[in-house]
């Protein structure tokens, strides 16, 4: 299941990417819509808010990092990783893939979806994984915790 998750998402997140890539550069091209999000293509070259601007490999490299050991971490723990840790990990590790397929195919992330009502970094279908994917990982280690809390005497 996990793999499969992980294919899907990463498919999805290209193919989004591929409909925005002739659109230009920094300009709103759709939007907003029910004045919650705009498109508007940005190609970053750094993480999140702009931090570690122009380190892409070494982003793309750190991303794939993390993926190999969130699958290490799954393989060795496959038995004790409920569903929801199961789903968070998937998308966190398609979420790395998909902006790490982008850093090393182009030396930039292709982002595109920007929130029309506050101010908030543009992002793409990979970051939506990875943010909803950590705090589905959290709320399953919680859950996990709390299991074994209660099974103590």
């Amino acid at each position: 299941m996990l793999a499969v998750l992980v294919v899907i998402w990463v498919l999805l997140d290209q193919f989004t990417k591929s409909l925005v890539a002739g659109q230009e550069l920094g300009g709103m091209f759709v939007g907003p819509f029910m004045g919650l999000v705009d498109f508007r293509l940005v190609h970053n070259t750094g993480g999140a808010w702009g931090v570690f601007e122009g380190n892409t490999v070494a982003l793309g490299v750190f991303s794939l990092v993390v993926c190999a050991l969130l699958a290490v971490y799954y393989i060795w723990q496959r038995n004790e990783v409920n569903l929801v840790q199961a789903i968070g990990i998937a998308l966190i590790m398609a979420g790395g893939i998909g902006n790490a397929i982008d850093r090393f195919a182009q030396g930039y992330v292709t982002d595109f979806i920007e929130f029309s009502f506050f101010d908030f970094p543009v992002f793409n279908v990979a970051d939506i994984g990875v943010t909803c994917g950590f705090v589905l990982l959290f709320i399953g280690l919680a859950l996990e915790w709390r299991r074994d809390a209660k099974a103590r005497p």
